[in-house]
């Protein structure tokens, strides 16, 4: 079935969840915790569960053919973000705000908490992996005050800041706060998602705010001049390559304040370089590792990273694993922070020998879907036809076009696949072998809206052929 016709026949049920207002001159406070595992199904289906993070709830709905019932309400840690359900009868909660895990008997009368594991700073995602499932993998940052990270971490080069907690979840010991079974450390910033393989024995962890290999020079290291200055020599003794790159003035012929320069790391040459390709190494004595998703075997004791992933994007939002191919679906943004300007670029465009383009205005990030094959990575630009030279977009390119995409669900065949849209509100739909090779078409017709805004996670209910959809606004 195509992506369009999936679009228009799918029924989608939106949980929104609004915290209850507080009493009249009660204070609130509001942290915007970023949600990315909101919505899980039982593995029975017959019911959902919702992370309802303003008001630190976990939501329970029963699931029929009428539509869905909401069940019960459970109190869990501050700002939950993620859940994940390890049978019909108990459930984890990730609290980003706590740094902590809920664990909510949801069999018994009323549902509660009976657990709570203490883990690394701002947890994010979790997902059950391993023999049998039983093993849970839990993203945070690689601090906090249950980590025992010493402080000298957080100054040592070479340690990563990336955290994968891992618990066996019949063994969870008798202290405070739980025993982990390992805790794998990535050389990575704060880490966000995770995905596993259909057989439970790969999971797969993104880095949040992976950066694209970019890095700023202060306007000291900047010869003066232009993009007409010769080499200048520091007092350090190095040597740099010029001065700005083109345009050096505005329009009336003003010169502009010397200022620093953002350079992009370019791995054909392995040089540091502008826009205008000149080499800027000696400026950046260092190297800046790009790896974005990290492979972790499952089963293994204790699990242990087998391979990492580079180039994904900039921005690496939520994964999902193809339950057919075992490809790997990162959806992502990615920065052109190394282009110079902000504004139309019309008088930039004029200036013989300035670096295209020169300009981000209505190009500054790229929402993208990266397809991880093998050791292949094959980033899919969602919003290709876009022509950037062209200003106003015509009519008709907006509603073509997805901002922002979060979180992901593949059909149990293999062949299709959502995204949410958090900028557009509303759902994209993608014929999996489409957006791999390329050859999907971006059409408003393939895209689902949906009521409120802001969708942030999705499960599908495929016997009932239904579509959950969280979304932050009403």
């Amino acid at each position: 079935m195509s992506p369009r016709r999936l679009a228009r026949g799918l029924p989608v049920l939106v949980a929104l969840l609004v915290a209850s207002p507080p009493p009249a001159g009660a204070s609130f406070v509001t942290f915007e915790s970023g949600q990315v595992r909101p919505l899980a199904l039982s593995p029975d289906g017959t019911r959902l569960f919702a992370v309802d993070t303003p008001d630190d709830r976990l939501e329970i709905f029963d699931v029929s053919a009428g539509g869905l019932t909401h069940a019960d309400s459970v109190p869990v840690g501050l700002e939950p973000v993620a859940v994940a359900a390890r049978t019909n009868g108990e459930v984890w909660v990730v609290n980003h705000l706590s740094d902590s895990v809920s664990i909510v008997d949801v069999g018994s009368v009323p549902p509660r908490v009976t657990r709570t594991l203490l883990v690394g700073d701002e947890p994010r995602d979790i997902v059950f992996a391993g023999s049998g499932g039983n093993r849970a993998f839990i993203t945070t940052a690689h601090r906090g005050q249950n980590s025992g990270v010493p402080l000298s971490d957080l100054t040592t080069a070479g340690i990563g800041r990336a955290d994968v907690w891992v618990f066996d979840a019949n063994n969870l010991g008798s202290s405070l706060g739980g025993t982990r079974l390992a805790l794998l450390t990535l050389f990575g910033d704060t880490p966000r998602a995770l995905a596993v393989t259909p057989d439970g024995g790969t999971v797969y962890a993104a880095v949040f705010q992976s950066g694209n290999q970019t890095a700023s020079l202060s306007e000291g290291l900047v010869c003066n001049g232009g993009a007409t200055a010769a080499p200048c020599t520091l007092s350090d003794g190095s040597v740099m390559p010029g001065g700005l790159p083109r345009p050096n003035t505005n329009f009336q012929g003003t010169q502009g304040p010397e200022t620093g320069l953002i350079v992009k790391f370019n791995a054909s040459s392995g040089h540091w370089e502008d826009r205008a390709g000149r080499d800027w190494s000696a400026a950046v004595r260092f190297s800046l590792p790009d790896d974005d998703v990290f492979a972790i075997d499952a089963n293994a004791t204790p699990p242990v990273e087998t391979a990492a992933f580079a180039g994904v994007g900039t921005v690496l939002f939520n994964m999902a694993v193809n339950p057919a191919t075992g490809k790997v679906y990162v959806s992502n943004t990615d920065a052109r922070n190394e282009v110079r300007f902000e504004g139309p670029g019309s008088f930039a465009a004029t200036v013989p020998g300035a670096p295209s383009p020169t300009t981000v205005r209505g190009h500054l990030h790229e929402t993208r879907i990266t397809v991880l094959d093998g050791a292949a990575v094959e980033p899919r630009h969602l919003n290709k036809h876009i022509d950037y030279a062209v200003v106003p977009s015509p009519a008709g390119v907006k509603e073509r076009s997805l901002a922002t995409p979060l979180g992901l669900a593949v059909s149990g065949d293999g062949a299709t696949l959502y995204a949410c849209a958090f900028g557009s509100s509303a759902i994209g739909v993608f014929a999996t072998a489409e957006l791999e090779n390329d050859t999907f078409v971006p059409d408003a017709a393939d895209h689902i809206a949906v009521t409120g805004g802001g969708p942030t996670g999705l499960v599908l209910d495929e016997p009932r052929g239904r579509l959950y959809v969280m979304t932050r606004f009403d």
